[in-house]
């Protein structure tokens, strides 16, 4: 192993460092071979105490460094300033749910090599307005599957502008206005592209499209009441999932992917992987919140348990198998993709990955406000 890669795997050390490395070093990391200097391979850096809340028991994650509780403070006042006071997408009887929603302290963990609380603040917007799009469109608060595609559309032209005639333009430009997840997007890009290139807001848009894609599959099986196979779940969610917000984690760190290096095909695996396994963690901290809300919520244990005919505990724990899986794999192509590509800004960006799955998760163990396990140990 090259000292690259060994960096790569093993990531920065000092303060608030704790998770940039790829996963866990003695388990990515080959034995030194006849020769190699033990300072190169060197031991493990020590694991991050695990953080607060309870993480679903056998589920393979790394523990991180609490959040820098300044950032966390600042994100969390200027966010909510931008969603009820700029933009207006949450009313007032929605508070209590935004503030438990902890998106400030979720970002930080997610992003602690943002080099300022703007840089943070772009990735924060994004992550607030995809979710009021989700509240709105489809889930908590009037969503419905019907109808869907076509809100859909009219909310990607926030962030894909249309192109059209004089005539129509001026009704197009007054519809981003028209409903909180419009002026969400159109707000959060607005600001997003301070920060981005264009080829990185190119891939935003494109992997936002994914999104909206998985939402209309979804949608289709909640109008047709149809459960799909296990398969055909897992590739709903892996257009239905996270991607946007790790995809980005170059603009938000200050730096960038080349658009060439980005699209090819062993980093769009990666970056795939990542986001189903983040995904399969927020169906299983999700679980018990869904089981208990209105109709019947789709997520991995519940497809397993239909489909395969298990009960809801063994369904449950094949999910966790399946995400534990999907991190291995995850490690394993990150670091051979490491191995294979020593380039400053690709090293970064797998690191940048790498910590956003650990951010994501940790916000999804300590945020007890949204989640509770299943009484299944």
């Amino acid at each position: 192993m090259d000292l690259t890669l060994q960096q790569v795997l093993r990531g920065p050390s000092g303060l608030g460092t704790a998770s940039l490395r790829l996963g866990r070093y003695e388990e990515l990391a080959a034995p030194p071979g006849p020769g190699t200097p033990e300072a190169v391979v060197g031991p493990p850096e020590p694991e991050a105490p695990e953080a607060a809340g309870r993480p679903v028991p056998g589920l393979y994650h790394h523990p991180v460094a609490e959040p820098d509780p300044a950032r966390v403070e600042e994100v969390s006042r200027r966010i909510k300033s931008w969603a009820v006071d700029e933009t207006q997408v949450y009313p007032p009887e929605w508070e209590e749910q935004f503030d438990g929603f902890s998106v400030g302290r979720y970002m930080v963990a997610c992003h602690p090599d943002a080099p300022t609380v703007d840089h943070l603040m772009a990735a924060t917007r994004l992550m607030v307005a995809e979710n009021v799009l989700d509240d709105c469109y489809c889930e908590d608060h009037g969503g419905s599957p019907i109808g869907l595609g076509s809100r859909l559309l009219l909310a990607h032209t926030a962030l894909d502008p249309l192109h059209t005639v004089e005539e129509y333009e001026p009704r197009w430009s007054e519809s981003l206005g028209s409903d909180a997840p419009r002026r969400a997007y159109r707000s959060a890009m607005a600001y997003f592209l301070q920060h981005a290139s264009a080829s990185q807001a190119d891939r935003y848009r494109h992997d936002m499209g994914r999104l909206h894609l998985g939402y209309l599959a979804e949608a289709a099986w909640a109008q047709e009441e149809h459960v799909p196979e296990v398969w055909e779940y897992l590739a709903m969610r892996q257009f239905n999932n996270f991607r946007p917000c790790p995809t980005i984690t170059d603009t938000v760190g200050g730096y960038e992917l080349p658009a060439d290096l980005h699209a090819q095909p062993a980093m769009q695996r990666v970056i795939a992987l990542a986001g189903n396994a983040t995904t399969i963690v927020n169906d299983l901290y999700s679980y018990t919140k869904e089981l208990d809300s209105p109709g019947k919520h789709l997520n991995l244990p519940v497809v397993i348990a239909e489909r395969e005919g298990v009960c809801e505990r063994d369904a449950y724990l094949k999910a966790v198998e399946i995400h534990n899986d999907l991190m291995h794999d995850f490690e394993r192509e990150a670091a051979a993709l490491a191995a294979a590509c020593p380039v400053p800004s690709v090293q970064r960006f797998l690191r940048g990955v790498a910590v956003w799955v650990d951010g994501n998760h940790y916000w999804h163990q300590t945020n007890t406000y949204r989640y509770s396990l299943p009484d299944f140990w």
